[in-house]
């Protein structure tokens, strides 16, 4: 695992979080309790901000990145990720905002200014336009990502139950490196303030 400090600025991870030894954190970043970040995540808080919220699980090959202040663009964009969200293998998030119980399907792809609201599920590999903005409960599919359906009562609960399933694994994943007795190393014990 590498976790950088950039310009002086580390991570923050909660000490309940889950982040494998083969993910890549630099800079201002900050994740929250129970969330976990899976093998061969990159993510660079070198420019602007990273937060990710509780109970957020970033699945294997993610990238996450932002994009820097500007004349054009004074606050540029940082990358903010709310709680129980899903982020399918081979995302890539680049300063956008995504609310709550979103689920974002394999190899999607969300730019520069995207606003993502709270219960939402973006197809795998969709593609999200700079600035674009998706309405909360719906399915998001094709690229550019357009609204397909209103989302199933049962789908609007699986992804809580999505974000419930990566906890319970995460804590699996701990648990069985303390009994192997491998270091806890994938987790820091600095908590959020």
């Amino acid at each position: 695992m590498s976790i950088r400090s950039f310009n002086r600025v580390n991570p923050t991870i909660a000490n309940t979080a889950y982040i494998d030894e083969s993910s890549v954190l630099v800079g201002d970043i900050v994740i929250d309790q129970d969330s976990s970040i899976w093998p061969l995540v990159a993510a660079r808080g070198d420019v602007n901000y990273i937060k990710i919220g509780q109970r957020s699980n970033v699945q294997d090959g993610s990238v996450l990145h932002v994009t820097r202040q500007s004349p054009t663009n004074p606050d540029g964009f940082p990358l903010i990720i709310g709680d129980d969200v899903t982020v399918g293998h081979k995302a890539m998030l680049h300063g956008c905002y995504i609310g709550n119980r979103v689920l974002v399907g394999m190899g999607a792809i969300i730019l520069d200014g995207a606003i993502i609201a709270d219960d939402v599920m973006i197809a795998a590999g969709a593609l999200v336009p700079p600035g674009k903005k998706l309405a909360s409960g719906y399915l998001y599919v094709g690229s550019p990502a357009k609204q397909a359906r209103t989302l199933t009562e049962a789908e609007i609960k699986f992804l809580k139950q999505s974000a419930d399933n990566y906890v319970q694994l995460k804590d699996e994943y701990i648990k069985q490196m303390a009994r192997s007795g491998e270091p806890l190393n994938h987790v820091t014990s600095e908590s959020l303030d």
